[in-house]
């Protein structure tokens, strides 16, 4: 036995170690992205977690229920071909049935019922609010994309190009910012009635939403995208005075092929939560815009004209005011929610 005292070395310590001692002690972290970190660090959030899945549902909601629902938006309910007008149908109120559809319940038919009751001319109410929350919803994303597209574009070529070009732009940009964007909303669509593009929207596919949801997504693309050029000039201001960037200049590369694949990469962070935090602003613009009565054309609903048709009768349906409302305000709420947890998880300034 070893003595306690001595100063011979212990040779059991140096005795190779087994494969089973080297895994417990080679404890290494697994490969992982700068896109896989964001999405872990997003998912640790609960509220943007939830928000998401909010979004999620009221999206896939309004894409799938009207595939199977048995009501249209525009379906008059007590109107039909060859028959009186039945005026049972009108107002009802949530889960309230007409007499004609009593009748038919009592004799052993099964009849959907209205979950938001019907409007004033007997058009079920739930698929209303449906189809307005996939209007909404469409034009917040396709006018994001919009914005999102010009801005990189415009952000990109004045922070990289910078000097004259980067002065002309800007000051470009600062004009744009002085314009009102609710009056050239109204003033678009006060044009574009009067003008032949107008017959043209009428005749095309894009006649349901009308001409004045073509002026707000015309505005979208005139006005909206100055935010999001300014945030990613600053960022390619910096980066671009990166070595990888002077390496690239070095062996050749055009401009375009840097910021494609070096510069714009790398600020997809700010890209991705500019684009996400703008979708809930152009979804309120066109809700309210809608309540103005410069949104979709009827019979088409979204959210805003259905808040507007239900001042009729607040008093008596106030239950048609207050449905829309929660919608919006959930939307945006949810949205704006998320795209905190988007900055969040995924601006490298936030993470320490």
């Amino acid at each position: 036995m070893k003595k306690r005292l001595t100063m011979h070395v212990d040779l059991d310590k140096f005795i190779p170690a087994t494969n089973e001692e080297k895994a417990y002690l080679v404890q290494m972290r697994p490969s992982s992205t700068f896109f896989k970190d964001g999405c872990k660090r997003l998912l640790k959030n609960k509220v943007a977690t939830v928000s998401l899945i909010i979004i999620i549902i009221i999206t896939l909601a309004s894409i799938i229920i009207p595939i199977f629902w048995p009501y249209g938006y525009e379906q008059q309910l007590g109107m039909q071909i060859g028959k009186p007008v039945d005026a049972s149908y009108n107002n009802l109120f949530p889960m309230q049935y007409s007499e004609s559809e009593l009748a038919r319940k009592a004799a052993g038919e099964f009849v959907m019922p209205h979950f938001f009751g019907t409007d004033a001319a007997g058009r079920d109410y739930f698929i209303r609010v449906i189809y307005g929350t996939r209007i909404s919803l469409s034009i917040g994303f396709f006018a994001s994309i919009i914005v999102l597209v010009i801005g990189m574009t415009v952000g990109s070529i004045a922070g990289y190009c910078g000097g004259k070009v980067d002065l002309v732009i800007m000051r470009i940009v600062d004009i744009i910012y002085s314009l009102p964007d609710m009056l050239m909303v109204i003033l678009l669509s006060s044009v574009l009635k009067q003008t032949e593009l107008a017959k043209v929207i009428d005749r095309s596919a894009l006649s349901k939403i009308g001409s004045n949801i073509i002026s707000l997504f015309i505005v979208f693309a005139l006005l909206y995208w100055v935010s999001m050029s300014r945030l990613i000039r600053g960022q390619i201001l910096s980066l671009r005075e990166q070595e990888y960037v002077l390496s690239a200049q070095a062996t050749g590369a055009k401009a375009g092929w840097i910021i494609k694949k070096h510069l714009i990469p790398n600020c997809i962070s700010v890209i991705v939560i500019s684009t996400a935090l703008q979708i809930p602003s152009a979804i309120f613009t066109e809700s309210y815009l809608s309540f103005l009565g410069l949104g979709v054309n009827a019979p088409m609903p979204s959210l805003g004209s259905l808040a507007s048709d239900a001042l009729n009768g607040v008093n008596t349906y106030t239950y048609r005011l207050i449905i829309p409302a929660v919608v919006i305000s959930l939307i945006v709420l949810s949205l704006n929610l998320f795209g905190d947890g988007l900055r969040d998880a995924f601006d490298p300034k936030l993470n320490g």
